[in-house]
């Protein structure tokens, strides 16, 4: 007993620990978020640190609960049973205490506190029951002992509330009503819980049912008497007896003669009218207050409500007719009703002040009571017209200013842009009005005057009620106001749906609703009750608690059922208005509208509504200007309507007429007033704007510190290390990046986050920046420390992109226009985080630094248990694979950290990181697999064994980042080496958790895999058989083998039947069939090869048959079982049922064809036919894959695709000689090549159409093509086929016409491929590559060459006459432009020499090696010399303009220029069209570059004769003196006269050696 109690004490424990998780995960990350914001370092770290110790320790007690829980679930319900037998034992002493008058209230008890918790508590009983109910219903253990675990904590919470409300009060009388009435409930309670265990025994057992729905409706009423000794609730509930009590007056047949005049009744009426009215605002307004004033307010309403009956009575009386009477009387009930709903919704306000939606269902009985009594007014009284009209609207006005009080709860569903568009149609209508108020009021037309009021008041109401959500709206969004969280459900819509579907129930069974009202209500009710089955729905999937699940599903059916029953009496109702039909319909009402009433009280529980928002002292001063302009417009338009009732009776009063003007100017200025403060105060604006200037002020620093580490002057912070430094930058880009995704969601559609999100996301940047700058100045390496900056100020962008598309969206959903662009940003900012902190983390692992990936793998631990999954995309057995796939990657990069820790400890950082990545995918994939499992068993089992896998990768990675900072710790290797063995072992732990919940899709996998093994054996017995290497073991004949491989054949086709069959079956059944095909394949296989080497090595072809026939039906069960993977577990009518099917079959196609192909091997003149008969269907299914719309795992050439069609070429040819000699040999031989042919050319031709290069257009055309050549080659083979088995001379002629076809697509297919080049594919021996790689080649050194003049300066030297001055720039410039112009010239050489080659008037062949180099290659060797000429002018311009050469060279060199600029224009002219557009760009090239050249000639010739006539010559006047001067000249003259001849007779040899090797064309062409 003792080790059982322990058990239970500890499971409580873990149950304590389990309900608040999920309060301490969110205190986790925002202890987080706040780490980068607080600016003291030591506290900084202090916070992280114990953040990180509480995520630890969080993840090991969820660990430790999951076991326990394991250990102690059937317990649950003995232990809640006890616990509240316990509550029951103590209300007990304490009710003897108070009889003593001991009792007293503990420490911080107060009665209102008290009976506010008790109040709260009362609906998460009723919650939790509603839950134990369902589950006990269904039979569900486990499930019911988590409800009756959650029922007795609810409970306990209400002992202790109502024992304090005992205490605290000064009423004996009450307080021992209270305790009483707990009492009852623990004991009503307990036998609940009782008959719950007792139903699980017998299940379905429809006594217990019904005695467990017995007690629990006892429980409610005890749990209804516990709320009602609240003080103040009697008063109420008083009231609201007295209110029932008065309204049997209007159950009478006939009502007794009025004995008032018809005004003295209206008068009374009016007043009453006024009063019950007031009542009503008194009893909204009691309940902010004590609960004293409600208990007087209840009170007064009840005696107003006595008297407007009796009022209302005597106004029936009045009545002419029945019919009048009648419509009185129904009218008198709706107010009936609407104040007893008014009184109920003041109660559970002051019972539950904090309750979601309490006051503004407050506000909906106060106005549903206005409108009620408006009606009965219009109907009853006869005023002069407009009167009424005047006196209802102020009364709705009266009601509606409630609203503007305090807006700290939202009135509507309407968005702020909502309002914005609410707002400005209500003030149009209102304007229109109010102009008919007046034009109708001054020409007498009352009965429009009447209707005008009308739709003015509701026009105030509708802008009021814009006007207080915009309020609200826009006091959430201040960044100060907490904002609220989405709950589960909405249980305003609940509360809502549920008043309309009362409403229209008592409109249906009302006898004096018309045919159109009762259709009316039908259409409410089903409104409704869909919107509610949808909720439930939503609810259901969302939602992480399996017992709120169920409970949400059981009441959709609940409310569907009743409402179709109702619906079916509804229309019987519509055919027939009899009291029999309108009697049948009453009856269905009841249970929808019990089924409602639960449905809502169980969407009430605290565990799903939302938390509402906290608004500021900020906000509230934000939302001051719409209130304040909404308030002056009710109150002028009140004081308006009032004006123009006056008018009304007597419209020739001017100064009324001035009022009533002053008023109207009032109401204007207030509208406009209201707008602009709702435009002004648009939520998210004015953070948007402040966060974008701090921002930019963050980007400016940031490019500061970027130019001082430039500069190699950015200041070492001292006052930290730089590991502290490290954790804080990543700590904060960790929280930049988690803030992306509710931004762009604010952005798009909810504007009042928007402000909360971009003020935290702005706080985050500066300390980015000071950490990121800190970091940068501690690095050494100058490359890392710009790489931080860098990343960081493209973070920092990559906001700014964000807030300025978040401030145009502006939360607004209708600005679609935005939306992209806020997408857009947004996957720019991810980027951008994961850049940075890949930068971080690999910094982190090379010092051993590893705490950053600690915390990542803890996060994404913590995230398997977070909340709801998000909806699957997938089904389990996709989760299954991806989480197979990274946990294999996970025991992978164990093992290797193991080795590494041995032989490169440094290396182990990367490894480390690898591991944090790899987690993070499967605890992702992971969540969704135990969210997708089933029995949910599995699931639970999934995630605990992924959270365990976690600790162990925190454990290893901890230990890889010890032994980096101490590499010869011999005993960190030894723990390091445990901790990977260990990840190893619950890496399998994971797998064994996921067969476990797929074993049929495990064992389709591990078969496919094996599969897979046994198609490579088979390629590779294919090689030894072409090889002639397949020889049989023993002497041993074809014969021995055929029954082996018939008998094992027919298996497989048994197997196969039980394959396609276990996909609609159990898990169980599709692992025997995957793992019995397996076996069965590999049997065959082996029989089979044995088969083929008994057919020796002399038939190598036969033997390449056989094996293929088997190697067909391996690839086809490889098909089958993944088609069955992907078909498991889903309906008749899935697409993946249809792909089984076509799998199936070809399965058996295959089969088929491999025992004819068996039957066929010894008999010599058939082989060859089966042979092909075999390769045309493998060629078919090839096909069939080829044009389904599966995209290649990888991608190849279009080269690769142009050399697979030469084996269709060969394959062809041997086709057409094997159809003319029909020897069986040659068949087989055809039938072996095309199959490989074939296959290579069409995986060749998908892989080449699928790289990311190739247009769509492209696509097509290759493919299309691919299909046509596969076609064509068929029935080539088809022919072939057809002449063996009738050889006719007509028939082989015909091969030709086929193999053309072939050749023909197999033509279009190479352009295809050509096409899929481009202009980046090219062939690098392509003679026609070469030439243009050449002739750019020339054009980059002539570019260049002109770039280097340009850096050119002409030499400093002392002045001389302005004409030499200008020399050296006339030089620089003329060759600059020769530069230009060449290099244009040989563009358009290059675009001359493509068209010649496209013409076919240059040859692709390389010329003859014996020729000369220079013309061999047409334009090459031409712009070789264009470029070589150019080169040497640049040269001799640079000499030139230092004064290092003369003028001659560089005149030569110019004339060189257009010389070979010459000869390549005449290269070009003899072969090109002269009409062509390339010819015509290079001819104007080539004038170009003569004219440059001329230019640069006659520039250096005039220099240089300018040069001759400025030397002056000196002549000596001495006679021997000059006559030596003579003699010197002229011996200079004749030795440069014999150098001139030289240099000619040198020019012209080697002219004449050129002139030999010239082309025919040119040298006539120069002739």
């Amino acid at each position: 007993m003792t080790g059982c109690s322990s058990l239970r004490s500890g499971n409580v424990l873990v149950i304590k620990g389990k309900s608040r998780n999920f309060r301490s995960v969110k205190m986790v990350a925002s202890a987080k978020a706040a780490v980068p914001t607080v600016t003291d370092q030591a506290a900084a770290m202090q916070l992280s640190q114990c953040a990180k110790n509480l995520a630890t320790s969080l993840a090991e007690l969820r660990t430790a609960s999951q076991k326990a829980h394991e250990a102690c679930g059937p317990m649950e319900i003995d232990s809640a049973l006890n616990t509240v037998q316990t509550l029951k034992n103590e209300l007990q002493d304490a009710k003897m205490a108070a009889v003593d008058g001991q009792l007293k209230p503990l420490p911080g008890e107060t009665l209102e506190k008290c009976t506010q918790d008790l109040g709260s508590t009362s609906k998460a009983v009723g919650s939790s029951m509603a839950q134990l109910l369902t589950c006990a219903a269904q039979g569900n253990e486990h499930y019911t002992g988590v409800a009756a675990r959650e029922t007795a904590q609810a409970l306990k919470t209400l002992a202790q509330a109502a024992r304090g409300v005992a205490a605290s009060t000064t009423d004996p009388v009450a307080a021992h009503a209270m305790l009483d009435s707990a009492r009852d409930v623990m004991e009503g309670s307990a036998m609940l819980i009782q008959e719950a265990k007792q139903a699980l025994a017998v299940p379905g057992d429809a006594d217990s049912q019904q005695r467990l729905a017995q007690v629990a409706k006892a429980v409610s009423h005890s749990l209804n008497n516990c709320v009602n000794c609240l003080p103040g609730q009697k008063d109420v509930d008083v009231a609201l007896k007295s209110i029932g009590e008065s309204s049997k007056k209007l159950l009478v047949d006939s009502l007794p003669p009025s004995s008032k005049s018809f005004q003295e009744a209206q008068s009374e009426l009016n007043q009453a009218a006024a009063d019950l009215n007031q009542s009503a605002g008194e009893v909204v307004h009691a309940t902010r207050g004590q609960s004293g004033e409600l208990a007087a307010a209840s009170g007064k309403f009840s005696d107003d409500f006595d008297e407007f009956l009796d009022a209302g009575i005597e106004m029936a009386g009045q009545a002419q007719t029945k019919e009048d009477q009648i419509q009185v009387i129904g009218n008198l009930k709706s107010i009936s009703m609407a104040s007893s709903k008014l009184l109920l919704a003041a109660k559970s306000l002051s019972v539950d002040p904090g309750a979601p939606n309490a006051k503004n269902l407050l506000a909906a009985a106060a106005r549903a009571v206005t409108e009620s009594i408006n009606q009965l007014i219009t109907l009853c009284t006869q005023q002069a017209p407009g009167q009424k009209e005047c006196d209802n609207a102020l009364r709705e006005l009266e009601t509606v200013k409630g609203m503007l009080d305090n807006p700290n709860e939202p009135v509507s569903d309407l968005s702020y842009f909502d309002c914005i568009e609410s707002v400005m149609e209500n003030s149009k209508v209102l304007g229109e009005s109010m102009a008919g108020i007046s034009q109708n009021a001054k020409t007498g037309d009352l009965l429009v005057f009447g209707e005008c009021v009308g739709v003015a008041s509701k026009a105030l109401c509708g802008l009021t009620e814009a006007a207080a959500q915009a309020a609200y709206l826009v006091g959430i969004s201040d960044p100060n106001s907490q904002a609220g969280q989405q709950g589960l459900v909405d249980p305003i819509q609940f509360a809502r749906a549920n008043q309309a579907i009362q409403m229209a129930c008592q409109n249906l069974v009302d006898p004096a609703s018309s045919p159109s009202q009762v259709l009316s209500a039908a259409t409410i009710v089903a409104k409704h009750t869909s919107a509610l089955c949808n909720a439930c729905r939503i609810a259901s999937s969302k939602t992480a608690n399996p017992i709120a699940k169920r409970h949400f599903v059981q009441s959709a059916k609940e409310v569907a059922n009743s409402t179709a029953n109702l619906v079916k009496t509804i229309k019987a109702l519509d055919g027939d208005f009899s009291e029999e039909n309108r009697n049948k319909c009453r009856i269905a009402t009841a249970p929808l509208i019990e089924a409602v009433e639960n449905l809502t009280a169980f969407a009430s529980n605290p565990e799903f509504v939302s938390i509402p928002a906290q608004i500021s002292t900020e906000g509230s001063r934000a939302q001051e200007p719409i209130l304040v302009s909404a308030k002056t417009m009710l109150e002028s338009s009140s004081l308006l309507i009032k004006t123009a009732r006056s008018l009304a009776i007597n419209p020739k009063d001017p100064p009324t007429w001035s009022v009533l003007a002053g008023h109207s100017h009032t109401v204007s200025d207030s509208i406009k007033s209201l707008i602009t403060s709702i435009r002004d105060k648009a939520p998210g604006q004015r953070e948007c704007d402040f966060s974008i200037d701090g921002i930019n002020k963050c980007i400016r620093d940031i490019e500061q510190a970027s130019l001082a580490a430039v500069s190699q002057s950015l200041a070492t912070r001292d006052d930290i290390s730089v590991e502290a430094l490290q954790e804080q930058l990543t700590s904060v880009v960790q929280e930049i990046g988690h803030l992306i995704d509710p931004i762009a969601t604010a952005a798009r559609g909810e504007a009042a986050q928007l402000g909360h999100k971009v003020t935290q996301l702005a706080s985050y940047f500066e300390p980015l920046v000071l950490a990121a700058v800190g970091v940068a100045s501690k690095t050494l390496n100058h490359q890392q420390q710009m790489t931080v900056l860098d990343q960081s100020k493209t973070l920092a962008e990559s906001a700014l992109q964000i807030l300025y598309a978040a401030k145009e969206g502006g939360g607004n959903p209708k600005a679609s226009h935005t939306h992209d662009a806020i997408t857009e940003a947004a996957q720019l900012m991810k980027e951008a985080v994961d850049d940075i902190m890949v930068t971080l983390n690999e910094a982190a692992s090379e010092v051993g630094m590893v705490g950053g990936m600690v915390d990542l793998i803890a996060e994404a631990m913590t995230k398997l248990d977070e909340g709801t999954p998000p909806d699957p995309k997938g089904t389990f057995v996709d989760y299954q694979t991806t989480v197979v796939k990274y946990s294999k990657a996970i025991a992978v990069t164990a093992q290797e950290m193991m080795t590494k820790s041995v032989t490169n400890p440094e290396e182990l950082g990367g490894l480390a990181s690898q591991m944090t990545n790899d987690y993070g995918h499967l605890a992702l994939q992971g969540r969704m697999a135990a969210a997708t499992a089933e029995p949910e068993e599995i699931g639970f089992q999934i995630r605990t064994r992924v959270q365990e896998l976690g600790h162990g990768c925190i454990f290893l990675v901890q230990k890889a980042g010890a032994l980096q900072i101490c590499p010869t710790d011999s005993y960190t290797k030894k723990e390091l080496i445990e901790c990977a063995r260990a990840v190893t072992e619950k890496v399998s732990l994971v797998l064994s958790a996921l067969q476990a919940g797929n074993k049929g899709t495990q064992a389709c996998i591990t078969a496919a895999s094996a599969v897979s093994g046994i198609i490579a054996d088979l390629d590779t017995t294919i090689m030894f058989a072409t090889a002639g290497t397949l020889n049989a073991e023993n002497n041993e004949s074809f014969a021995d083998h055929r029954e082996n491989i018939l008998k094992t054949a027919k298996a497989l086709v048994e197997d196969t039947k039980l394959l396609v069959s276990g996909a609609a079956s159990s898990q169980d059944k599709l692992a025997q069939a995957a793992q019995s095909s397996a076996n069965t394949i590999t049997q065959l296989a082996e029989v089979v090869k044995l088969g083929a080497a008994s057919l020796g090595s002399d038939d190598p072809e036969t033997q390449v048959v056989l094996i293929n026939a088997i190697k067909d039906v391996a690839k086809a069960l490889s098909d089958l079982i993944g088609a069955t993977k992907g078909a498991a577990s889903k309906p008749a009518d899935d697409p993946s049922m249809y792909q089984l099917k076509g799998a199936a079959k070809v399965m058996v196609t295959n089969v088929t064809s491999l025992l004819k192909t068996v039957k066929a091997v010894e008999d010599e003149a058939t082989r060859g036919t089966r042979a092909l008969e075999a390769t045309i269907e493998y060629i078919k299914q090839e096909l069939t894959v080829f044009q389904s719309s599966e995209v290649p795992e990888k991608t190849s050439s279009p080269e690769e695709s142009i050399r697979m069609t030469k084996g269709i070429t060969m394959a062809t040819a041997k086709a057409v000689a094997a159809g003319n000699s029909c020897r069986q040999e040659d068949v087989i031989a055809t039938a072996n090549l095309s199959r490989k042919a074939v296959a290579d050319m069409l995986t060749a031709c998908k892989q080449a159409s699928y790289h990311p290069d190739v247009s769509k257009e492209v696509r097509e055309r290759a493919l299309r093509f691919g299909t046509e050549c596969t076609l064509g080659y068929l029935e080539l083979l088809e022919h072939v086929l057809l002449i063996l088995q009738k050889a006719t001379p007509e028939l082989k002629h015909q091969l030709a016409s086929f193999s053309k076809r072939v050749a023909s697509a197999v033509t279009e297919l190479i352009q295809s491929a050509e096409a899929m080049k481009g202009t980046e594919w090219v062939d690098p021996e392509d003679p026609t590559v070469i030439a243009e790689t050449e002739l750019l080649g020339a054009a980059a050194s002539i570019e260049a060459a002109a770039k280097k003049l340009e850096q050119l300066k002409p030499r400093a030297k002392p002045k001389q006459a302005d004409e030499t001055l200008d020399f050296e720039e006339q030089i620089l410039e003329a060759a600059k432009s020769i530069a230009a112009a060449t290099s244009a010239l040989v563009k358009s050489a290059s675009a001359a020499q493509r068209e010649l080659v496209a013409q076919g008037k240059v040859g692709a062949i390389p010329a003859n090696a014996a020729d000369d180099g220079q013309w061999s290659q047409g334009l090459i060797s031409a712009a070789r010399m264009v470029a070589a000429a150019t080169s040497n002018l640049c040269e001799a311009a640079n000499a030139s303009v230092q004064g290092h050469a003369s003028e001659e060279k560089l005149i030569s060199s110019a004339k060189q220029v257009a010389a070979s600029t010459a000869q390549l224009l005449v290269a070009c002219k003899v072969k090109a069209d002269h009409d062509s557009e390339a010819m015509r760009r290079l001819q104007a090239a080539g004038n170009a570059v003569k004219r440059a050249s001329d230019n640069l000639v006659r520039a250096a010739q005039k220099a240089a004769f300018g040069k001759a006539e400025d030397d002056d010559v000196v002549v000596k006047t001495k006679f021997v003196g000059g006559i030596a001067q003579i003699i010197a000249a002229q011996e200079e003259m004749l030795k440069k006269e014999r150098e001139l001849e030289e240099a000619r007779k040198k020019l012209a040899q080697i002219r004449q050696q050129q002139y030999k090797f010239l082309p025919t064309e040119l040298r006539e062409d120069e002739g």
